[in-house]
């Protein structure tokens, strides 16, 4: 379970893979509706480039639902595909450089400031040196454009068994894409993704490793291992974790982004309404 007495971070509920018993615009009201005021998306459109009225849906939907969009993906490829992400993928630079123009203006609306870039696959017949190469380019130019609203790009990591061909492994393999951009940009708006089922999937120890990089990390998602379900169904132990992170100062929010084992709202029921919409440890305000 998470911890319980943790007062430095609230949960928000990843609305591309929970709730998807609903169709997305009905998601936020289904967030609200368990106690939640705070949300991210993966990459929510049909496009790079999708019309002003589905984006206007979405801003409606969540203004309805009285929930923030805290962390959104930009545009990562047919995930159900296999594939993660774009940043590195020769042939997708205006794809992925049109879902970063329409992600800041969509973020402006909502308050958004976190952005997701997954690196991309390996492609047979690429040499790997032109792939990084690529990913800086596509990631500075990420970085510059969500800078002018305040906001800060993330390098995910992803684990072999359910991504064999992702080369961002470890922490230590996504702190040296994010200094390379931090030097060539010039700012630290980039940092990383601890998404503690990956990291706990690729072997790593799950409270040395946010120690050692507690003062990079900019976002936190979590689902139990094995099974990729939520906490309590397997094997992590996400309070020895998350007491490890909190002691490194991180105070930002845990994403919720696992698969419910069961119907999306019981899920939940390791998490006290109480800290849902709060910072845990804290009761709801009124």
């Amino acid at each position: 379970m998470l911890c319980r007495e943790c007062g430095c971070v609230r949960p928000d509920v990843n609305l591309s893979i929970i709730f998807t018993e609903q169709l997305l615009l009905r998601r936020p009201a289904a967030a609200a509706a368990c106690g939640f005021d705070a949300v991210e998306l993966w990459w929510p459109f049909k496009s790079a480039s999708p019309g002003a009225r589905e984006i206007e849906d979405l801003v409606d939907a969540l203004g309805e639902a009285g929930v923030t969009l805290v962390a959104l993906n930009f545009d990562a490829g047919t995930m159900a595909d296999g594939e993660r992400g774009l940043v590195s993928i020769p042939g997708q630079e205006r794809r992925f450089r049109d879902s970063v123009d329409t992600a800041v203006g969509f973020a402006e609306q909502v308050g958004c400031r976190a952005f997701n870039a997954l690196y991309g696959n390996r492609v047979t017949g690429v040499e790997p040196q032109a792939q990084d190469d690529l990913a800086l380019e596509n990631l500075t130019y990420a970085t510059e454009a969500v800078s002018g609203i305040g906001g800060f790009v993330l390098i995910e990591t992803q684990n072999a068994a359910d991504s064999p061909r992702y080369p961002i492994r470890r922490l230590a393999d996504a702190i040296i894409v994010v200094d390379r951009v931090s030097e060539l940009v010039g700012v630290r708006n980039v940092a990383l993704l601890a998404d503690l089922y990956h990291l706990h999937r690729a072997g790593e120890d799950l409270a040395a490793t946010v120690t050692k990089f507690g003062s990079r990390i900019g976002h936190v998602q979590v689902a139990d291992d094995p099974g990729r379900h939520q906490p309590g169904t397997g094997a992590i132990n996400f309070e020895t974790a998350l007491n490890a992170l909190t002691a490194e100062g991180y105070d930002g929010y845990i994403g919720l982004e696992y698969n419910p084992l069961g119907p999306s709202a019981d899920s939940f029921a390791w998490l006290p309404m109480e800290r849902r919409r709060t910072r845990w440890g804290q009761e709801v305000s009124q």
